[in-house]
């Protein structure tokens, strides 16, 4: 079992039909599965309420049989009903179905559902690739509005294993207890706000079934430290300040300064050794009003930038936190990128290539530079307008890959359910974090964040990943009334618990 990599649902089937290859029976997986069900819903019901247990037609719904039959067995009320006769099962879910000796009801039946302690949801699983019927959205409307509690079996039904989006309509559920390792749904929006709490469950499906579903599929994991820390920066005796990088913060104009300062103080925070916040002249002063350990210096064009850049010790570049969007911007980007620095774009950096992300691809390429883009919804639909980036069809996740892979850099496609992907197919999906850093000046930070991560030699996937979970772990740690000033002053208490883990 892993619980840092994630399986679609296609790898999904892939690891059941190794483990069945393999000499394990479908029904010894679907007696696993369906006791670690009986056992969160004993857990959650309490001993001896009234349980009900819905069906489905297919091995989601043999699940739900076998973990009726031991909650039974176990001393519970239960009520079991299902969307297809008993007869028209097939396979492992008819001789699970076979175990189960009390009545089965049929959804056009079901009465008063305040009643039930606990309702089961084993309809349908993390393959569904239609909208849930009106009978069975109904359904789930009503166990909504009179508050039961609902376990869900692999996904709530309804919920798209590999996007999270909804078919329609969705079962909203307490928990949820999924098989082997969790799917992208589970950690993808609305999905993950869907399941309630995830348990992953170890149906001991074997190390050889979890490497044949792995085979070919693009590596995508759940974003946490066990991913990138054995990388992250590390002091030693012999550390010192030039070691330690140097990135530069293009500053906007006066009265526009200070998401570029939040993000030179990001950077300065999580460890680069030297921080530079370059500016317009008009705004020197103003930037020298609130820094100290950040140094100052003057940039009015895409030629005075060219010429700092002649200073190799300055490793990379940070650009778009107010520094105004338009062709001067754009100029910026492509001194830059051509000088071969890391880069981390942003904001209005991102915005002045609005329908022009080949262009800013072809920047990137020709100085062979190592980029972040770290853009929200807005911006991110603004850059790719035009690029199959933007299908319709696909989900956040294929977004994000087609987005690195058309860019030729690491995109941050922020959110609650930011993802993080690599040109070549790595994917992270970030589920550590809090709604309250939705507030001004949060990203600013964050781009701070990955900018003083590069600065220190960390590879740019890494970098965006471990300043995702950085930036999250902060806001959670600080709770109501934060605001982005707070983050970087965070990082001392993050940092020393991530060095401690």
């Amino acid at each position: 079992m892993t619980t840092l990599r994630l399986l679609d649902v296609e790898a999904m089937r892939r690891v059941d039909a190794a483990a069945i290859a393999g000499g394990t029976p479908g029904g010894v997986l679907m007696e696993r599965a369906g006791a670690a069900v009986a056992e969160r819903a004993r857990l959650l019901a309490g001993e001896g309420s009234r349980i009900l247990v819905l069906c489905g037609p297919g091995n989601n719904g043999g699940d739900g049989f076998v973990a009726a039959r031991l909650l039974a067995e176990a001393g519970f009320a239960v009520d079991l009903v299902a969307l297809a006769p008993v007869v028209a099962l097939t396979g492992d879910a008819a001789r699970a179905a076979s175990s189960w000796t009390g009545p089965v009801g049929a959804l056009a039946d079901l009465g008063e559902l305040g009643n039930y302690a606990l309702a089961i949801d084993a309809l349908f699983g993390a393959g569904l690739s239609r909208d849930l019927a009106p009978d069975v959205a109904s359904l789930a409307a009503r166990l909504a509005a009179c508050g039961t509690t609902v376990l869900a079996v692999d996904v709530p039904s309804g919920v798209d294993g590999d996007t999270g989006a909804m078919r329609g309509a969705a079962f909203h559920a307490t928990e949820t207890v999924t098989f082997v390792a969790l799917k992208p749904g589970h950690l993808l929006q609305p999905g993950h706000a869907l399941c309630g709490a995830i348990h992953l469950a170890d149906i001991r499906t074997g190390d050889a079934a979890l490497a044949a579903g792995l085979a070919d599929a693009s590596p995508l994991w759940r974003n946490g430290p066990a991913l990138w820390s054995n990388r992250f920066p590390r002091l030693n005796a012999a550390s010192h300040k030039y070691a330690r990088g140097h990135a530069l913060v293009l500053s906007g104009p006066a009265t526009k300064t200070g998401a570029a300062r939040m993000a030179a103080r990001a950077a300065l925070r999580v460890g680069a050794g030297l921080v530079t916040l370059v500016s317009p002249t008009g705004a020197l002063a103003e930037n020298a009003a609130h820094c100290t350990a950040i140094m100052l210096r003057a940039c009015d064009s895409a030629d005075d930038l060219d010429d700092l850049l002649v200073d190799e010790r300055m490793n990379v570049l940070l650009a778009g936190p107010g520094l105004g969007v338009g062709s001067g911007a754009r100029d910026l980007v492509a001194v830059a990128a051509a000088a071969g620095r890391a880069l981390v774009l942003d904001a209005d950096a991102l915005t002045s290539f609005k329908g022009q992300a080949r262009l800013l691809a072809a920047h990137l390429s020709d100085g062979d530079a190592l980029a972040v883009l770290t853009p929200h919804e807005g911006e991110f639909t603004r850059l790719f307008e035009g690029t199959h980036a933007l299908d319709p069809e696909a989900g956040k996740l294929e977004r994000a890959r087609r987005a690195a892979a058309l860019a030729g850099a690491v995109v941050v496609l922020k959110g609650s359910d930011t993802v993080i992907a690599a040109p070549d197919g790595r994917a992270t999906i970030n589920d550590h974090g809090t709604p309250y850093l939705g507030t001004a000046g949060s990203g600013d930070v964050l781009a701070g964040l990955i900018a003083g991560l590069l600065a220190q030699g960390m590879e740019s996937f890494e970098a965006a990943c471990a300043a995702v979970w950085l930036h999250g772990d902060a806001g959670l740690r600080h709770g109501p009334g934060l605001i982005a000033e707070d983050l970087p002053e965070l990082m001392p208490q993050v940092l020393r618990a991530l060095a401690g883990a």
